[in-house]
């Protein structure tokens, strides 16, 4: 019995260990991933990432499932993971999805937005319109539409939402750089309109203009089928 003890203890002391070094191998590859240092459909292979974060399979393992949970990575049994990809008919659809859920999750945050809060999309969006860099644009993009989604507990919508931010985050890269070579400013115009909803606590124009503004994306992805191409 002594020795199952033993055993025992040691398992309880490495798992907490295992799921830290999980978490952080997690981190960094959705940091990686998010960058579009992965392209979509690149194979992860587990081994590089162990020797990389000096560590066994098992946080490594536990990492991948964390970034599929996420929907970032693809795992496929016995065979391996891949960087999530999209078919410009997947894209249509979760863009549909975000048009009909996202609005409601911002319904749901107005009303506990503090002052501060909205001031500091208002810094967003302005840091945006003077961007010219893509990646620091949605680096601002990004915080900027989460922070407004922040403020509200939610069971389900707000992983919901997450979940396909990042399934789409490759393709808003691409969008951005469609848009910005077109000289088109409308995005920035978006986004203003839309602080000035939350900021007046106009809930359906505030949803409007943010159906719009995801409606746009939608409808310019699917003038460029070329980004969907492997």
């Amino acid at each position: 019995m002594s020795g199952m003890r033993g055993t025992m203890d040691d398992m309880d002391l490495e798992l907490p260990v295992h799921g830290a070094a999980g978490a952080r191998i997690a981190s960094e590859l959705r940091e990686a991933i998010l960058l579009g240092e992965h392209a979509p459909g690149a194979r992860i292979r587990q081994e590089d990432l162990a020797g990389r974060h000096g560590a066994s399979r098992l946080p490594v393992r536990e990492a991948l499932r964390m970034l599929e949970a996420e929907g970032l990575v693809t795992l496929v049994a016995n065979t391996g993971a891949w960087v999530s990809q999209l078919s410009l008919e997947e894209c249509e659809e979760m863009y549909q999805i975000r048009e009909r859920i996202e609005p409601l999750l911002l319904r749901y945050n107005i009303p506990l937005m503090s002052e501060e809060s909205i001031d500091e999309l208002e810094l967003l969006a302005d840091s945006m319109e003077r961007s010219d860099d893509v990646e620091q644009f949605l680096r601002l993009d990004r915080e900027f539409h989460l922070s407004c989604y922040s403020a509200a507990h939610t069971s389900v919508l707000g992983d919901t939402v997450l979940r396909l931010w990042n399934r789409t985050q490759h393709y808003r890269r691409a969008f951005t750089r469609v848009f910005r070579s077109e000289g088109d400013r409308s995005v920035h115009h978006e986004h203003h309109l839309l602080v000035s909803a939350i900021r007046r606590r106009d809930l359906d124009e505030a949803e409007r203009v943010l159906a719009g503004h995801i409606r746009r994306t939608r409808l310019e992805l699917a003038r460029h089928p070329d980004v969907f191409e492997n």
